[in-house]
Order: C-alpha cells, then structure tokens, then sequence
C-alpha cells in the first residue's frame, strides 16, 4: 500500500508540474497570440511570456504583424485590344488593434486581396491605351491601394504599399513597338546625315568657289605682268632702235618667246612633242598670225 500510495503522490506531482508549466506560454515579437477559452476568442497576448488558465485557456493560433508582400499576376486587354500583364506587389500586415477581425473575418487574405485588386485592374486599364498604360503605372498604383485601404480596413489589414512593377503586352505587339521605335529613330538619323551631307556640300561648293576666285585672279595677275613686262621690253627696244616699228618689235618678242618655248621643250627628257611646218617661213607665218589676231582683237575693242 506505501508504494502505490508512493506512485499515486509521485504522478499527481508531476500532473501538477506539467500543469503549472502549461499555463505559460512565449510570443515572439512582432507577433501576436490568440487565446480562447472552449473555443471562444478570449484575448490578445503580445509578445514576451504569458500565462493562460490551464485546460480551459488555450493559444489558437499566432499571427504576424510583419509586413508582407503578395505578388499578383494580372492579365487584361486595353483599349485598343491589346493583351498586357501586369505584375502586381502588394505590401500588407495586420493591425495590431483588429487582430480578431484579421483572424476571424477572412479565411483567405490573399485570396481576397487578388480579388480586389482584380476589380480595380479590370476598371482602369480595359478604358486606356497601351500607351497610356505604360504612361499611367503609378495612377493605376494608387487607384488600387486606395480601393484596398478601404475594404481591407474592415478586415483588420493596413495596405502598406501597392507597386505595379512593369506593364508587359504580348511578345508580338512589344516586338513591333521595338520596330517602330528603331524606324523612328533611324528616320531622326537619316535627316541628320542628311543635314550633314548637305552642309559638307555647301562647304565644298563654297571652297571650290573661292578658289576658282583666287585661281582666276591669279592668273588675271600673271597675263598683266606678262602684258607689262612685253610692254617694258618693247618699249625698251624701240628707245634703243629708233627706226625700229612697233611691229617689228612685236615679232622679234614672239620669235625670241617662241625658241624659249623650244628650249624648255627640249629640256625635259619625257615630253613627247611633234612639230610640224618648223622652217624659219613657217615661224614668220605663226608671228603674222598672231599679230593679226592681236590687231583683230584691238579693232573688235574699239
């Protein structure tokens, strides 16, 4: 009788400790813990160590009160029937104050955030072009977490940050904004070679202008210097000569031009050169020729 008596103190010992160590209970910061009572919501504990009524209270569940983000795929056309993709973040954590409503009212939180953002989507962006899509992420944004403040405040959740981070249309239609892009781009290009070519021109032009200028006075300076000096010379050999005519001295300069003419001929080894009626008669002819055309050109400019 002793040792069962021993046993039967020895086990209420230990269902007393085991009882007295089940009434208390960790939370986790940033976290907080439901405790019920037969089933019905009792309180919140908050973090640190709690204590419950042993085989009535119980810790249900836990929940987080951490920031979360849920990461949504949305699909839908635009205005002018283009298909598009729309990745969707939205950053989200429970309110410390509504913790029943978070825990008791959704059985589902996701699902009902998908929803709800679904709804927004679909009634902004079917009324706007691609275009305008890609121009407004930021008002579809707002447009959505302002729509979720408002019917996720009921169910104890704060929307922290909604982000739409890209806008993605069908590989087709982004391909050809790409080719539009690029013939755009190539057009703006081509105007400015273009530009350019036609400046370069105009330059050139202007250049070959101006040197053709400076060409042809220079070589205006060259035949009056020429002009000067054989009328130096003739000058000169008519004070020299009294008897001697203009005329006479004009051959005498032609035919002394002439056999220079001849000397530098010969001086150059590769000059390839044919005469043709070379008599002393035949240079007389050439210096009445051109007598005659310089007398003709005289008489044309009086």
């Amino acid at each position: 009788m002793e040792i069962v008596g021993s046993i039967f103190g020895m086990s209420l010992l230990l269902l007393l400790i085991g009882l007295v160590l089940g009434s208390f209970f960790t939370v986790q910061t940033a976290e907080v813990a439901i405790i019920t009572r037969f089933g019905q919501f009792l309180r919140n504990a908050g973090p640190g160590l709690g204590w419950k009524v042993p085989l009535i209270d119980k810790v249900q569940s836990r929940m987080s009160l951490r920031v979360e983000q849920i990461a949504l795929t949305m699909e839908t056309k635009t205005r002018d029937n283009v298909f598009v993709t729309i990745p969707v973040s939205v950053q989200a954590r429970v309110r410390p104050d509504k913790v029943f409503e978070a825990y008791y009212s959704l059985a589902d939180p996701t699902a009902q955030i998908k929803a709800y953002v679904e709804q927004v989507v679909l009634g902004h962006v079917p009324g706007m072009t691609l275009d305008e899509v890609f121009a407004s992420q930021s008002s579809i944004a707002a447009a959505v977490k302002m729509e979720l403040d408002t019917d996720m405040d009921a169910f104890g959740y704060e929307i922290v940050n909604v982000l739409v981070t890209d806008i993605i249309p069908d590989a087709k239609v982004k391909a050809a904004m790409n080719d539009i892009n690029a013939a755009q781009r190539e057009q703006v290009a081509a105007a400015a070679r273009g530009e350019s070519e036609k400046i370069l021109v105009v330059k050139k032009a202007e250049a070959e202008a101006e040197s053709k200028a400076l060409q042809g006075q220079g070589i205006a300076n060259q035949r009056r210097a020429i002009i000067e000096g054989l009328s130096n010379s003739i000058e000169g050999f008519m004070q020299s000569l009294g008897e001697v005519t203009a005329r006479d001295a004009m051959q005498l300069v032609l035919v002394t031009q002439y056999f220079d003419t001849l000397k530098s001929i010969g001086e150059t080894g590769k000059a390839n050169t044919i005469f043709v009626s070379h008599t002393p008669g035949a240079v007389q002819d050439i210096s009445d020729q051109i007598m005659q055309a310089m007398v003709a050109v005289q008489d044309q400019g009086r």
